[in-house]
């Protein structure tokens, strides 16, 4: 019996279920559903369309509008641009007084700048508390444009200079008080009787000349021992030089040049495979420059230039008592008439003085003896040779580093017959005060020049020392 009734419950429940589902089908398919996005709610349309309806003055807003419940889903779904804030400027602050007055003209500026298309300067600021300082920024940026512009359209009208008037200007302090947005400009009164002068008088010394004097010695030296696996033999060679110029402080003296330079080179090496001398002479030479000069335009001067040099010591070819070259053998003068040009740059790193002389006139000379004269281009019978043409001479010195320096010297004479030529490099590098390493690079070409048996040198000659040691240099500041 239990089991029976058990069985009936259980088909009632799905007959329920069974029927549940049909009816919830039909009314998700039918018409009246309004989530199928079929048709809308007719109630909804109806109310939306109904043109006779009537609202009382509770429905309507100020406007005369109707206030629906719908409104904030209208203003939610709805894309809709609302118009920008209207900017809000500044006012416009007036100029300056003294703007009127006599321009007096104190320096070039370089005016700041703002974009053309920025109102940014010009509004309100986001606190209204800031305002007072755009406005001033404006007004001073106004002055100096006005100002500035003046100046270069009117330069006749600016009478007065600031630098040239008899009084100096005087001096004003800003004092800045946010709380009434006002700005207190104070003239600053110095009491003179108040200012202690704890410096006394320097007796300044006028130096018309300059003195620079450059002593160095500089050597190597190589020991062997005999039984070294290489070969070769000990030497010591030395070199010192000594230079001084002297010039007229064209500070004092724009319209002239004076300068004299007397430097003398030599350069000793010992000689042990040399049967009768122990030692050569590699470097001897004394040489005297001059320059006199009548400024003519800019850095142009009229000028006369003089040069002598010649060798001191006696110099031998190795293993023979043969003579190369002895005092005044040979022996050279150089005088040129012409014009020179005298340049440094603002650092006072580059010296660069270039002279050209279409008038010159040079003097061989060989007094002695033991040596033949047509190796100087000397005629047999004859002590002297002169000769007339044209020179150039070119001095730079260069400041590569404060440690490192380059000057160089380039000569050039013709007498469109014969040409010498004479360049001299050097590049000093200062370990400090006292020791330094010295490159001397010295490029000769002479067309009287004879050949060199066994070797491929002719007229181009050359000489290139490095060199290690001591260095002191005197200079008048």
């Amino acid at each position: 019996m239990t089991t029976g009734i058990h069985r009936l419950m259980i088909l009632a429940v799905i007959v329920a279920t069974a029927a549940i589902a049909s009816a919830q089908t039909a009314y998700e398919t039918s018409d009246e559903n309004p989530n199928t996005g079929r048709y809308p709610d007719r109630k909804l349309l109806e109310l939306l369309e109904d043109e006779e309806s009537t609202f009382t003055e509770e429905d309507l807003d100020e406007n005369g509008t109707l206030i629906s419940a719908f409104d904030d889903m209208w203003a939610d779904t709805l894309a809709t641009e609302s118009e920008p804030e209207p900017l809000r400027f500044l006012p416009v602050a007036p100029l300056p007084s003294i703007l009127f007055m006599p321009m007096v003209y104190d320096e070039f500026m370089h005016l700041d700048s703002i974009a053309p298309f920025d109102p940014e300067p010009f509004v309100e600021a986001q606190y209204a508390d800031l305002d007072w300082i755009k406005i001033e920024a404006n007004r001073a940026r106004a002055y100096r444009e006005l100002k500035q512009r003046y100046m270069l359209d009117n330069i006749e009208d600016v009478r007065y200079n600031i630098y040239t008037m008899p009084k100096p200007p005087k001096k004003y302090t800003a004092t800045v008080d946010p709380s009434t947005e006002s700005i207190t400009v104070k003239e600053i009164i110095t009491d003179k009787k108040q200012i202690v002068a704890d410096a006394g008088f320097t007796d300044v010394t006028r130096k018309n000349w300059l003195h620079n004097i450059d002593g160095r010695l500089q050597f190597s030296q190589a020991y062997i021992s005999p039984n070294w696996y290489q070969g070769g033999n000990n030497n010591v060679n030395g070199i010192g030089s000594f230079k001084w110029n002297v010039k007229l402080n064209q500070k004092f003296h724009p319209e002239f040049i004076v300068e004299a330079t007397t430097e003398y080179k030599v350069g000793i090496a010992s000689a042990p495979q040399d049967t009768i001398h122990a030692y050569n002479i590699t470097q001897d030479q004394f040489q005297f420059n001059g320059t006199l000069g009548l400024k003519a335009f800019d850095k142009w001067y009229y000028s006369v230039n003089a040069q002598f040099k010649t060798q001191l010591l006696n110099n031998y070819k190795p293993n023979t008592r043969e003579l190369k070259a002895a005092f005044m053998t040979p022996g050279e003068l150089n005088i040129g008439v012409g014009m020179t040009y005298n340049y440094k740059n603002p650092q006072k790193r580059l010296t660069l003085d270039a002279s050209i002389s279409p008038f010159s006139y040079n003097l061989k000379i060989a007094t002695n003896p033991g040596i033949p004269k047509s190796n100087f281009g000397i005629d047999p019978g004859h002590h002297t040779v002169s000769e007339f043409g044209s020179n150039a001479e070119v001095k730079l010195t260069w400041t590569l580093a404060w440690n490192v320096t380059y000057s160089s010297r380039l000569f050039l004479f013709t007498d469109y017959d014969y040409t010498q030529g004479d360049w001299e490099n050097t590049f000093n590098f200062s370990i400090n005060r006292y020791f330094s390493t010295q490159l001397f690079i010295h490029v000769r070409y002479d067309s009287h020049q004879l050949p060199l048996e066994d070797t491929n040198w002719h007229h181009w000659q050359l000489k290139e020392i490095l060199s290690f040691g001591f260095q002191y240099q005197f200079k008048t500041i």
